[in-house]
């Protein structure tokens, strides 16, 4: 997994800018000096900050393909594919193999979302979250 001082260095190998909804959720993982180092404003000095761990990355990882499931089966385009970017920098930051490029986007982002799913076990996706009907109504 990349550390956190990577991530600070080289925001922009993760193709997605720092102020999307990635930075959103990195924010939560950023001290007060941090999360100011990359132009959050209005940032809290007293904020909690989450642990830069597996785990904890993880975690977040499972709302989000949740998130951009629900959006890719409710075939909201523009909500699925900000979260496949999302998803796919997670997948980056992890070092799991599993970023894919635009080539690779199919139907709403599913490949991404259903090839977390299975690399995890997130129990996220079953066989009927991308079937027939789903691609029928592409």
């Amino acid at each position: 997994m990349k550390s956190l001082e990577w991530v600070l260095k080289n925001e922009d190998n993760l193709e997605t800018t720092i102020d999307s909804r990635l930075g959103r959720r990195l924010y939560k993982f950023l001290t007060p000096e941090q999360a100011k180092s990359l132009g959050f404003e209005d940032v809290e000095e007293d904020k909690e900050v989450i642990p830069w761990t597996e785990e904890n990355i993880l975690k977040q990882l499972k709302e989000d393909v949740e998130f951009g499931i629900k959006k890719a089966t409710g075939h909201r385009g523009l909500s699925a594919g900000l979260m496949w970017e999302v998803c796919n920098a997670w997948c980056n930051i992890l070092e799991n193999g599993l970023e894919l490029d635009d080539d690779h986007y199919g139907y709403y982002g599913h490949l991404l979302f259903k090839s977390i799913d299975e690399k995890y076990n997130f129990g996220l996706v079953t066989e009927k979250t991308f079937d027939e009907e789903f691609f029928e109504k592409w």
